[in-house]
């Protein structure tokens, strides 16, 4: 069965990691205290992130970043704080599951 699913991940047809665990993630670090998948809190829903920036290819790189250091005027003028709890591989997770809402 592993090799079957080692095959399937690396064929591109199913994920390392269940969509779960970023979702996990985003509960962990408090991402979920100001965002939600399919509506808006104080920030904007995840889904309304990923279409915004869909097919943009620096989109990813550029999240990371926000999610770490913060921002303020995309979505509006309430800022979001920089994050320093967490990392820059955990800021890459985050975002790809992010982008990955639909």
């Amino acid at each position: 069965m592993k090799v079957f699913v080692a095959a399937a991940v690396a064929a591109g047809l199913l994920s390392a990691a269940p969509a779960f665990a970023n979702a996990d993630l985003a509960k962990a670090k408090n991402c979920l205290a100001c965002h939600a998948v399919d509506k808006k809190l104080v920030g904007p829903a995840y889904k309304e992130v990923a279409a915004k920036y869909a097919g943009q290819k620096d989109a990813a790189a550029m999240l990371a970043t926000k999610v770490q250091k913060g921002g303020v005027g995309v979505w509006g003028q309430v800022p979001m704080p920089p994050n320093p709890q967490v990392n820059a591989d955990e800021a890459k997770k985050l975002v790809d599951w992010i982008l990955s809402q639909k």
